[in-house]
């Protein structure tokens, strides 16, 4: 096994990639993936397959990737599922509309979210994350990360339910989320590269709030008067923001 591989087993050990052992999690899971017969589906993860299965029947073609050998060789071989001893993270994304599903490490979060966000032809992807990790990213706290605010006109984030823990082996500290990313058919600006300027000074400027940042850029005349036209208070922390009050001050200032 290539080195790579052997620290991706053991982040896995590590860190819990905890095997998901409830039927009925597994087919929920599914569920939230928005799977249609005929899709593309490439798996993060597979384990000994269970997951797989479940892919297989509602898609049909399945690309199961699997770390571990020893856990490879459990995955089912059938018509419609191909198995991929490997790192998905070192995968190509296909050139064709697919779906990401998986159970993924934990302690990989953020790179397979990455990978995801930076695949073309990605149609949505379905992930089972820590709970604090897709409820953090989808505002469930009330609050929005620069990550999802910077992406949002392109990609929707949603946090599909929970997973207890008791729903996998061997069970972890914390329950789990279903973050679920959805690519736009069409994006909410026209000006992708103005929209991540305009949330990275939002993100990045002074003043201990939005308005007070955007004031130093478009003046205060300007910007008082696109936070009354979406109803939004000057004192307004930048993560208690919410991404169509975003859109709404990006269309107003930068016209």
């Amino acid at each position: 096994m290539a080195l790579h591989q052997h620290e991706h087993a053991r982040a896995r050990r590590a860190f819990g990639q905890n095997l998901l052992a409830d039927p009925a999690a597994v087919r929920r899971l599914a569920a939230a993936a928005e799977i249609d017969p005929g899709d593309l589906v490439h798996e993060v993860g597979a384990g000994r397959g269970h997951l797989t299965r479940e892919l297989a029947r509602r898609a049909g073609r399945v690309v199961a990737y699997e770390v571990d050998p020893a856990m490879a060789a459990a995955v089912p071989r059938r018509p419609g599922i191909t198995v991929r001893t490997g790192d998905f993270l070192r995968s190509a994304p296909p050139d064709e509309p697919f779906r990401v599903v998986g159970n993924i490490p934990y302690a990989l979060t953020s790179a397979v979210v990455e990978w995801c966000l930076d695949a073309p032809h990605l149609a949505t992807a379905t992930l089972l994350t820590q709970l604090e990790y897709a409820r953090k990213r989808t505002g469930d706290y009330g609050r929005w990360t620069r990550l999802t605010i910077a992406t949002w006109p392109e990609v929707g984030w949603y946090l599909a339910g929970r997973v207890p823990r008791t729903a996998f082996r061997p069970v972890p500290r914390v329950d789990g989320g279903i973050l679920h990313l959805r690519r736009r058919a069409v994006p909410l600006v026209d000006d992708a590269a103005g929209w991540r300027r305009f949330v990275h000074l939002g993100f990045t400027g002074r003043g201990g709030s939005l308005a007070a940042t955007l004031r130093h850029r478009y003046g205060p005349a300007r910007t008082s008067a696109a936070f009354r036209s979406c109803r939004l208070g000057t004192d307004v922390p930048v993560g208690e923001v919410w991404p169509e009050r975003w859109l709404h001050l990006f269309r107003l200032l930068e016209r």
